[in-house]
């Protein structure tokens, strides 16, 4: 356990480091921002690249993410997983920093009894990489998950990866999604409204 956290202090402080000395044309983070906006409206096919043994949340299901809506300050991307509509990836612009929601739904669209966990990205980060350690908003909703961290990657033409880890344990999920090929738009997310 131990070991883990003095990696994970160690790839943030290297990420922290990375970003201080980001191009003067404005913060890592901002570049990620911008983007992953000129994705927006396109939708993209996912496979999973690594899970836990036996998992199946994901195992054999069509995945999407459909980069559905995009603002100066608001990103939101809803995660399909087959026929299930209940999840959006919602990303807020913080000053320079990036903040990382889990909302989730039911199918009438009111809020899931588990949902709004995530955390604000430590540092600037990187232009292809973001990481959101979880927040106390998150343990105190879901102790479990104290020593989660989600790390989102872009690379542009490439691929857009989803990941989250638990540091200590053998909880790991990566999930990528190739923008080489842009596929038909799904439905809306369960509950989603459009803002302006």
């Amino acid at each position: 356990m131990k070991l883990m956290y003095l990696f994970f202090m160690s790839v943030c402080f290297s990420v922290s480091v990375h970003a201080q000395s980001s191009s003067s044309s404005g913060a890592a983070s901002i570049q990620f921002w911008k983007n992953l906006q000129s994705l927006c409206g396109k939708a993209f096919a996912g496979t999973v690249t690594q899970a836990p043994a036996n998992d199946t949340n994901f195992a054999n299901k069509t995945l999407l993410m459909h980069v559905i809506q995009c603002s100066s300050h608001e990103i939101r991307i809803p995660f399909h997983v087959g026929n299930n509509r209940s999840r959006t990836w919602v990303l807020t612009l913080k000053d320079s920093l990036i903040e990382l929601r889990h909302d989730h739904r039911h199918e009438d669209g009111h809020p899931d009894k588990v949902t709004q966990y995530g955390g604000l990205a430590t540092s600037t980060g990187m232009p292809t990489v973001q990481y959101f350690p979880a927040d106390q908003f998150t343990v105190n909703l879901l102790p479990n998950a104290a020593a989660n961290v989600w790390w989102m990657e872009l690379q542009m033409n490439q691929y857009f990866s989803y990941n989250l880890r638990r540091i200590g344990s053998d909880r790991q999920y990566s999930i990528r999604f190739d923008l080489s090929k842009p596929v038909a738009p799904p439905p809306a997310p369960w509950g989603f409204e459009v803002k302006h």
